[in-house]
C-alpha cells in the first residue's frame, strides 16, 4: 500500500511553530541575504558601480525569497526543486521590471549584463551549495541559539508521529524530553515506553521545576474531564499549550484547521486547488501548453497524416471520461487501435501484444505520444498538465465499489501525466494495479505543490525521450 508514504521528506507537517525565537529569524533571512552578497560580489568582481536599478534587482530577490523556508538539517531533490522555482520566480520578476521600465518609462535597463548573469547563476548555485552542507553545519549551530523544551501528554500514534518530527529535527528550536501518560509498559506497547518521564497528574511540578516552554497534549476528546483537569492544574505556569487532535482515523486529503464563524473546522477532504493555488496552477498550464505549442502542433499533423496512412479510421480518437468533481469530459487522442472503444459500458484494457494495436500506435503509446491532442483539453479548461490519470466510464464505475477513496482522485482535473504514471503505475485494469495506481493518486492530493508538477513534468519528459516498458 501506498497510503502512508511521502512524496517528499519536506513535506512532513511542521509542529506548532515557536515564535520570538532568534534562529526564526536567522533562517528566515539567510537565503535572501546570500543573494545579496552574492549580487554585491559580482559588482565587485567586474567593477561595476551600484545604481539604481541594482537597488530595485536585490529588493525584488529580497522579497521574493524572503522568508527563507528550506530545510536546514537535510537536503533532497525536493528542496533542489524548490529552490529552483524560487529563482525562476526571481528571474520572472526581474525580467517582468525590466519590460515595464522599458514600455512605460522608455528608459533602458542600466545594470552590468554580465553582473546579473552571474548573480543568476551564482546566487542559486549558492544557496545549493549551503543547504547541500548544511545537514553537518547546522546541528553544530543549534545549541548556540535557545531550545524550547517540549512534553508530550499522551503517548498515542499522533503523538509519537510528533516527538519524531522534534527528533529528526523538522521543528527546530524545539527539544523533546519525554512523554506522560497513565497507561501501563504493557498498553504503551513497544516504542513509546522508553521516552515516558512520568504521570499525567506530574505534568505541572515537571513543567514548572524543569522550565518546560511548550506542552502538547495528544488526549483524545473522550477523556475530556482529564483533559480539563489537567488544563486547570497547568493555569499557574507559563508554559505554550497545544491539542494535537487525533483526525487521521479518516484518510486526510489537504487536511488542515480554518475558522468558521469563529469555530474551528478541521478539513477531511480538500481540493489543493482552492482559490490562488488554483489560478497558479491553470495559469502554469496555459503558460507552458501555449508555449509548447510551435513544436507541438507540426508534430502533431505530422502523427495525424501517419496515422491516417497506416490504417483505416480517423486520425483523433475519442472517449468519455470523468474529470473535475465527476462529471464527463471528452478526453482526445491519436487513434492507436483499429477498433473505436468509447468504454460508456465495457472496456477491454490494452495488453501485451494485444492485436488490436496498429505497428505505429504501438509506437505511439510506448512514447506516449499518443497523449499530445490532450494539451487541446488543457488549453480549453477539461484537464491539467498534472493530475490523476481519466479513465473510461466503465472503469470509474467498476472501481468506485471495490476502492475506498477511488473517486476522491475527481476532486481536481485529470491529467495528461500523472505521480501514478512516473511511477511506473500504467496499464492493467486489475483490482491490484487499480488500487495502486489509486494510492499514488490520492498521495498526489495530499502532498501536492508547484514543485512536485515540476517534478512530474520532468520525469514525463524522460518518459517520452526513453520510452515507457509498461505501455503495450
Amino acid at each position: 500500500m501506498v497510503q502512508a508514504m511521502k512524496i517528499y521528506t519536506d513535506t512532513l507537517p511542521p509542529t506548532a511553530e515557536i515564535t520570538g525565537r532568534p534562529w526564526g529569524l536567522v533562517r528566515a533571512a539567510i537565503d535572501p541575504l546570500l543573494a545579496v552578497a552574492v549580487y554585491l560580489a559580482a559588482l565587485r568582481v567586474f567593477g561595476a558601480p551600484f545604481r539604481q536599478d541594482d537597488l530595485v534587482i536585490l529588493t525584488l530577490s529580497f522579497v521574493l525569497t524572503f522568508p527563507g523556508d528550506l530545510p536546514f538539517r537535510r537536503f533532497s531533490a525536493a528542496a533542489a526543486g524548490r529552490l529552483l522555482l524560487q529563482w525562476l520566480k526571481v528571474a520572472a520578476g526581474v525580467s517582468f521590471f525590466w519590460t515595464a521600465k522599458s514600455m512605460l518609462l522608455n528608459s533602458g535597463f542600466q545594470p552590468d549584463g554580465n553582473v546579473v548573469a552571474t548573480w543568476l547563476i551564482g546566487a542559486p548555485l549558492a544557496q545549493f551549495l549551503m543547504h547541500w552542507a548544511s545537514p553537518r553545519v547546522a546541528p553544530l549551530l543549534f545549541p548556540l541559539y535557545p531550545q524550547a523544551k517540549v512534553v508530550i501528554v499522551g503517548a498515542n500514534p499522533v503523538a509519537r508521529r510528533v516527538a519524531k518530527l522534534i527528533n529528526d529535527g523538522e521543528a527546530e528550536g524545539q527539544r523533546f524530553m519525554g512523554y506522560f501518560d497513565d497507561r501501563s509498559i504493557r498498553r504503551l506497547g513497544h516504542g513509546g515506553v522508553r521516552s515516558v518521564i512520568g504521570r499525567i497528574p506530574e505534568v505541572s511540578d515537571y513543567v514548572k521545576s524543569h522550565g518546560i516552554d511548550t506542552i502538547y497534549i495528544a488526549m483524545p476528546m473522550t477523556t475530556q474531564p482529564r483533559v480539563v483537569s489537567l488544563l486547570e492544574s497547568l493555569r499557574d505556569t507559563t508554559a505554550s499549550i497545544y491539542f494535537l487532535p487525533d483526525v487521521f482515523i479518516a484518510d486526510l486529503i489537504q487536511g488542515r484547521v480554518t475558522t468558521l464563524a469563529g469555530l474551528p473546522v478541521v478539513s477531511v477532504c480538500e481540493s489543493p486547488f482552492n482559490s490562488t493555488a488554483g489560478a497558479i496552477k491553470r495559469v502554469i498550464d496555459l503558460t507552458l501548453t501555449i508555449l509548447s505549442l510551435p513544436v507541438v502542433l507540426p508534430l502533431m499533423a505530422i502523427i495525424a497524416i501517419l496515422v491516417r496512412a497506416t490504417s483505416p479510421g480517423p486520425a483523433i480518437f475519442k472517449q468519455r471520461r470523468y474529470g473535475l468533481d465527476g462529471k464527463e469530459i471528452v478526453v482526445w487522442k491519436f487513434r492507436t487501435m483499429t477498433t473505436l472503444e468509447d468504454g460508456d459500458t465495457t472496456y477491454t484494457q490494452v495488453t501485451r501484444g494485444d492485436s488490436r494495436v496498429t505497428p505505429l500506435g504501438r509506437f505511439l503509446r510506448k512514447t506516449s505520444l499518443d497523449e499530445l491532442p490532450q494539451l487541446l483539453n488543457v488549453l480549453g479548461g477539461s484537464m491539467s498538465l498534472v493530475g490523476p490519470r481519466p479513465h473510461a466510464l466503465a472503469v470509474n464505475e467498476q472501481y468506485r465499489k471495490l476502492i475506498p477513496g477511488y473517486m476522491v482522485r475527481h476532486k481536481v482535473k485529470p491529467g495528461i501525466s500523472g505521480w501514478a504514471q512516473v511511477n511506473g503505475c500504467r496499464g492493467g485494469d486489475d483490482l491490484d494495479s487499480m488500487r495502486r495506481r489509486t494510492d499514488y493518486d490520492l498521495a498526489y492530493l495530499r502532498s501536492w505543490s508547484l514543485t512536485l508538477d515540476l517534478l512530474i513534468i520532468l520525469k514525463t519528459i524522460k518518459m517520452i525521450v526513453l520510452g515507457d516498458k509498461r505501455a503495450y
